[in-house]
């Protein structure tokens, strides 16, 4: 998927575990993994703006697109 999702960088950055994550943020540690791991097929403006509360970042620290390789897509 071109989506990568870099959740697990800004966690690492804060220095914070998913649990205290999906805590802080309301979501179960279940979902957040589904999102991070990049599984998830739609995430609420609402959720993204919590976790940018609460990892301090904009929604580009956690969201980028990556060009499918043309051999693979």
């Amino acid at each position: 998927m071109p989506i990568v999702v870099d959740i697990d960088v800004m966690l690492a950055r804060r220095k914070m575990s998913v649990g205290d994550l999906a805590g802080r943020v309301g979501i179960t540690p279940a979902n957040l993994a589904v999102l991070k791991n990049g599984r998830a097929k739609a995430v609420r403006f609402a959720t993204l703006a919590a976790l940018c509360e609460v990892l301090k970042c904009q929604p580009g620290d956690l969201l980028r697109w990556e060009a499918e390789d043309a051999a693979t897509g």
